[in-house]
């Protein structure tokens, strides 16, 4: 029997063949195919433009400092999230201030946010965990009178919607990833999503050392441009062969999601026989895309959530523990944080079950029975 994979990228002969007419046009680093995927993609998630970066995690460096964050400042972020929330802060010389996340969502809230505001905040770092909207709308409530800066981590959260329109409409810099766990993937790569021509042309330099025109429009003009360098930069590049699969993956995104909510659902209908357990879902003011499908065991579990992950490997079906604190690592281990209890239960108590286009019925049943056998349930069809 074939062992369950947490995950696989939906990925093809399209993709690849996209990637080799690239590579034979000649414009195999960044070139016009970058241009076209930013285009692309801004239609796609509702924004004025969009900057194609080498990672999700430059996408957020860079969409922090458009947002006027400066050494010193206090940024609010969610200890629970991948640890390069924190790190894109720290990255800056800022101050991750962590607050607390609500169980339903696994995101930030106003009032938890609100809690941990302070005359140093400069922004707030809102994360769509899992791909689950958070409430934008509430954040920016909150915070636009205080001239408190909203920045979007919507790493896992293409495709996901926040009152009818996409993640990605809704504040002036919004950071997406294209890792191969992401639905949309370039192999590595990220995006940052911004409102304003300014702010596009100011991060389009900043992935660029710094400068002032770039290779492609160089390359395109009938006299010699010699650049200059306005500013301190990085090298956030991204390249047209990832572009190239970008393009091609962006066709598929709307297919994607729908297949992974219609096995998202399914999901939750099967696990409904295992007494106690909570599952992702979507809040009342959005959908998700469901980038992974995550459970929540019962304190009262018999099992550690470790040991269950064991039990089910041993019945071929991977899974991974749940979203990472990054005040419970040691990078962060001296950061000053006030109580953050939603957020050590769940780091503790959470799973992420198989969820990707690979994963048919049988296979699903497969997890929900490992899955119920490891907790000492029995599953419910």
């Amino acid at each position: 029997m074939n062992p369950i994979p947490v995950m696989r990228p939906t990925i093809g002969r399209e993709e690849a063949e996209a990637a080799a007419a690239a590579i034979a046009s000649g414009w195999v680093a960044q070139g016009p195919r970058v241009r076209e995927l930013e285009q692309a993609f801004a239609r796609r998630v509702g924004a004025a433009d969009a900057i194609a970066v080498s990672s999700g995690t430059a996408a957020l460096h860079v969409g922090l400092l458009l947002a006027g964050v400066e050494p010193g400042d206090d940024v609010i972020v969610p200890s629970l999230s991948f640890i390069a929330t924190a790190n894109a802060v720290r990255c800056i010389g800022a101050n991750p201030v962590f607050a607390d996340v609500e169980l339903e969502t696994q995101n930030l809230t106003a009032g938890s946010v609100g809690e941990r505001l302070t005359g140093r905040t400069r922004a707030v770092v809102l994360v769509h965990q899992a791909g689950v909207p958070a409430d934008v709308g509430a954040m920016h409530d909150l915070l636009d009178p205080l001239g408190v800066a909203i920045v979007e981590d919507a790493a896992c959260a293409v495709g996901a919607t926040y009152r009818g329109a996409p993640i990605g409409a809704h504040s002036p810099q919004v950071a997406f990833s294209f890792h191969p766990r992401k639905l949309l993937t370039t192999g590595e790569g990220g995006m940052l999503a911004v409102a304003d021509a300014a702010s596009a042309a100011r991060g389009r330099r900043l992935r660029e050392h710094g400068m002032s025109v770039d290779a492609a429009a160089r390359s395109a003009a009938d006299r010699v441009i010699v650049e200059a360098y306005l500013e301190p930069g990085f090298n956030y590049r991204m390249t047209d062969i990832q572009a190239a699969v970008g393009l091609v993956q962006l066709e598929r995104l709307t297919g994607i999601v729908e297949r992974r909510r219609a096995r998202a659902e399914r999901y939750g209908e099967l696990l409904a026989g295992v007494p106690g357990l909570r599952t992702i879902a979507d809040p009342p003011y959005g959908t998700t895309n469901f980038q992974s499908f995550w459970v929540l065991l019962p304190d009262e579990c018999p099992v550690e959530p470790l040991e269950v992950l064991e039990r089910m490997l041993r019945d071929g079906v991977s899974g991974r523990r749940g979203i990472m604190a990054a005040h419970l690592e040691p990078a962060y281990a001296e950061q000053p944080h006030g109580p953050l209890p939603v957020t050590e239960r769940l780091a503790r108590r959470t799973l992420v079950l198989p969820l990707h286009d690979g994963l048919d019925d049988a296979g699903q049943d497969r997890v929900v029975e490992s899955l119920a056998a490891a907790v000492g349930a029995a599953a419910v069809r």
